[in-house]
C-alpha cells in the first residue's frame, strides 16, 4: 500500500513538473514563487526586491500572477499583472495593457491595498495618455493622487507614486499646450524624485521638460535637457529611455538643419527601437528620418520612411503620430510640387486633429484640476469647523443662562447673516459660471480652428485682400467676445455688430452663400436698449449648422428687431433651412454626436437678467411650412423685457 502511495505521489510530481517545464518556467523560479507567496508580502518594495530580475519576462510574471491568485496573495498578483501591462504598453498593445492594469487594480482592491491601487491607477493613466485619451488619463491620475495623499506618512514607494501622478498632471498641461505650467510641474516632480534618489524619475522629467522647451521653439534649451536625460539613462542602463532621448536629440538636429548629425543618431536608434518592440517610438523615428531625408532632397527614401511611420501609428492607434506623419507627408508632396496630394494629406491631419481636440474634454480637464484643489480646501475647512464646534460646546457648559441666551441670539443672527451671504454667493457663483460657460461656448475651439484654417486657405491661394479682410474681422470678433464676456449687459447696437462679425466669419466656410440681413425698426434706439451680452450667437449657430448646412440652393437668415408697447423688445431670427424635424433625423445618423448646450445657457442667463425687471423673458421656436406642409425653415422669437 505504501509503495502505491509513493508511486502515485511520484506520478503527480512528475506530471506537475512536466507541465511547468512545458510552460517554460524553471524549477528555481517555482520554488522562489512558493517561498515568496508564503510570506504574503504587502508592499511593492518587498516584491520588487525578489522579482525584479524577471519582471520584464511575461512568461514568468504570468506564472507568478496565476500562482498568487490561487493562494490569495493579491498584492503579488497585482504586482505581476502591472508588470505584464507595462510590457504590453512597451509593445504598443494598449488594449491588452489596459485590461491587465484593470485586473491589477481589482486584485489590489480585494484587500484594499492602497499602495498597489495607486500604482495601478497611475499605470492606467500612462496608457490612456499614450493614446491621447486625455480625459480618461486625468481621471485615473487624479484618483491616484487623491488616494496617495490620504496617507500622512507615505512609504518611499507611495511617494514615488505621488511623483508619477504629479508628472502625469504635467503631461496633461503639456497636451493642453500650457508649457510653462507643465515645466513647473515637471521641476516639482524632479525635486521630489531627487530626494528619493530615483534616477529614472529624474531622467523622465528632464525628457518632459525638453519636449516643452522644444514646443516653445527653445531648441538649444531643449537639446540640453535631452542630453541631460540621456546621460542619466546611460548611468542606469535604461535602454528604452536611451532610445527616446536619442530620437528627441535627432529631431532637434533636423529642426536645426543639421541633417547629417540627425541621420547619424537616428538610423542606429531605429534598429535599437525595433529590437525593443516599442512601436510608439519606432513610428516617431521613421517620421523623423523621413523629414531629414526630405531636407536632403532624397524624396523617395523620405516618403518610404514617412509612410512606414504612418502605418505603424495607424496600426497601434497613435493619433499624434498619425497627425505628424500626415503633415510631414503634406510638406513632402508640396516640396515636390504635388499640391493636390499635399492638400489630401493636410486634410487628413486636420480631420484627425479635430476629432481628438474635443472642447468637452478640455473643459473637463480644467474642471477636474479645479475640483481637486477645491475639495482639498473643503476637507480642511470641515476639520476646522468640527474643532470649532467642540470648543463651542465646552464653553456653553460653563456659561450662565443669560450668557447662553445672548450667545444663542448672536448665533442666530450670525446664521441668518451666513445664510443670506451664502444665498448671495450662490447667485454670484451661478452668474459667474454661466458667464464662463457662455464664453467657452462662444470661443469654441472648433470654430476658432476652422476660421483660422479658412483664412489660411486664402493665404495659400494668394488671396491677400480676402485674407487681410477676414483676419481683421476675426480679430475684432475675438476682441468683442472677450470684452463682452466680462459685462452683464451691453447695448443692443454692440450685440448686433458682434453678431454681424460672427456671421461674416462663419460664412467663409459656406463660400459666402448665406444671405444674412439685420433689420431694426425705426422706433428703436439700439444704443440705449440693454440686453445680456453675447445672447444671440447660439440661435444663429443653430440656424447655420442645423438648418442651412445640409440645405441645397439659396441660404438665407434674417434678424428683425421690433419694440412693442408692453415693455418688450422682440428679436426674430428666421432661416429658410431644412427644419427641425429633418435636422434631427440627420443628427441621429451621425456617428459623432455633440450635444449643444448654448440654448440652455442662454435661457439661464435670460432668467437671471429678467430678475431686475417686472416682466420675464420668453422664447418661441416656430416651424415654418409652405402650402404643401413641407418645412421651409425655422423662426426663433426672443421677447426680452425692457422695464
Amino acid at each position: 500500500m505504501q509503495i502505491l502511495k509513493y508511486l502515485f505521489t511520484l506520478f503527480i510530481l512528475i506530471t506537475y513538473t512536466n507541465n511547468v517545464y512545458a510552460q517554460g518556467v524553471d524549477i528555481k523560479f517555482i520554488e522562489l514563487t512558493d517561498s515568496l507567496i508564503k510570506t504574503n508580502p504587502k508592499t511593492y518594495k518587498e516584491l520588487d526586491k525578489v522579482l525584479r530580475f524577471k519582471r520584464k519576462d511575461t512568461l514568468y510574471m504570468r506564472y507568478f500572477a496565476n500562482s498568487a491568485e490561487k493562494k490569495e496573495c493579491y498584492a503579488g498578483q497585482s504586482y505581476a499583472l502591472n508588470q505584464l501591462g507595462r510590457r504590453y504598453r512597451a509593445y504598443s498593445q494598449f488594449s491588452k495593457a489596459i485590461a491587465l492594469h484593470n485586473l491589477a487594480l481589482e486584485a489590489a482592491t480585494k484587500k484594499n491595498n492602497l499602495e498597489f491601487k495607486v500604482f495601478s491607477l497611475n499605470m492606467l493613466s500612462v496608457v490612456y495618455r499614450r493614446t491621447d485619451a486625455i480625459k480618461t488619463a486625468l481621471d485615473y491620475n487624479q484618483e491616484a493622487l487623491e488616494l496617495a495623499e490620504t496617507v500622512k506618512n507615505p512609504s518611499d514607494n507611495l511617494k514615488r507614486s505621488i511623483n508619477v501622478s504629479l508628472n502625469g498632471i504635467g503631461n496633461i498641461y503639456q497636451t493642453l499646450e500650457q508649457y510653462d505650467l507643465a515645466i513647473k510641474q515637471f521641476k516639482k516632480s524632479m525635486l521630489l524624485e531627487d530626494a528619493l534618489g530615483n534616477k529614472l524619475g529624474i531622467a523622465i522629467n528632464h525628457q518632459n521638460i525638453g519636449e516643452c522647451q522644444e514646443a516653445k521653439l527653445n531648441l538649444e534649451d531643449a537639446l540640453e535637457s535631452y542630453k541631460t536625460s540621456l546621460k542619466v539613462n546611460n548611468e542606469i542602463e535604461n535602454e528604452m529611455g536611451i532610445v527616446i532621448c536619442k530620437n528627441s536629440i535627432g529631431q532637434i538636429y533636423v529642426k536645426q538643419d543639421k541633417i547629417d548629425k540627425a541621420l547619424a543618431i537616428l538610423k542606429p536608434t531605429l534598429a535599437r527601437s525595433k529590437a525593443l518592440g516599442d512601436q510608439y517610438v519606432t513610428s516617431a523615428i521613421h517620421i523623423n528620418i523621413g523629414t531629414a531625408l526630405m531636407k536632403k532632397s532624397l524624396y523617395s527614401e523620405a516618403e518610404k520612411n514617412m509612410l512606414v511611420g504612418l502605418e505603424l501609428a495607424k496600426k497601434h492607434n497613435l493619433p499624434s503620430g498619425i497627425i505628424k506623419a500626415n503633415l510631414n507627408l503634406s510638406d513632402l508632396y508640396s516640396t515636390q510640387g504635388k499640391f493636390e496630394k499635399s492638400l489630401e494629406y493636410y486634410k487628413k491631419a486636420q480631420n484627425i486633429d479635430e476629432e481628438i481636440t474635443n472642447v468637452r474634454n478640455l473643459r473637463y480637464v480644467n474642471d477636474m484640476i479645479i475640483r481637486y484643489d477645491t475639495e482639498k480646501k473643503s476637507s480642511q475647512i470641515e476639520v476646522l469647523a468640527k474643532e470649532n464646534e467642540i470648543v463651542k460646546l465646552k464653553l456653553r457648559k460653563n456659561k450662565t443662562t443669560l450668557l447662553i441666551g445672548s450667545f444663542a441670539l448672536t448665533l442666530l443672527a450670525g446664521i441668518f447673516f451666513i445664510l443670506y451671504r451664502q444665498y448671495q454667493l450662490k447667485n454670484e457663483k451661478q452668474l459667474l459660471t454661466l458667464e464662463q460657460t457662455m464664453l467657452r461656448s462662444q470661443m469654441n475651439p472648433h470654430f476658432l480652428f476652422n476660421s483660422l484654417n479658412s483664412i489660411k486657405l486664402y493665404i495659400i491661394n494668394n488671396e491677400k485682400k480676402n485674407a487681410v479682410y477676414y483676419l481683421n474681422k476675426f480679430s475684432k470678433l475675438v476682441r468683442k467676445i472677450l470684452e463682452a464676456s466680462s459685462l452683464k449687459e451691453i447695448p443692443l447696437a454692440e450685440e448686433l455688430e458682434t453678431i454681424d462679425l460672427y456671421m461674416n466669419i462663419e460664412n467663409i466656410r459656406f463660400s459666402n452663400e448665406i444671405n444674412f440681413t439685420i433689420s431694426v425698426a425705426e422706433n428703436i434706439d439700439t444704443h440705449t436698449i440693454k440686453i445680456p451680452s453675447l445672447i444671440l450667437q447660439p440661435f444663429l449657430e443653430n440656424a447655420v449648422w442645423h438648418g442651412l448646412s445640409s440645405k441645397d440652393g439659396e441660404k438665407k437668415i434674417t434678424l428683425n428687431v421690433n419694440k412693442s408697447n408692453d415693455g418688450f423688445i422682440h428679436i426674430t431670427i428666421t432661416d429658410n433651412g431644412i427644419g427641425r424635424t429633418e435636422a434631427e433625423k440627420i443628427k441621429k445618423n451621425k456617428v459623432l454626436k455633440r450635444k449643444s448646450i448654448g440654448i440652455d445657457i442662454t435661457k439661464e442667463r435670460l432668467t437671471n437678467f429678467s430678475k431686475d425687471y417686472q416682466n420675464s423673458f420668453n422664447i418661441e421656436i416656430i416651424d415654418l411650412f409652405d402650402e404643401n406642409k413641407k418645412p421651409t425653415g425655422t423662426q426663433v422669437v426672443l421677447h426680452i423685457p425692457t422695464f
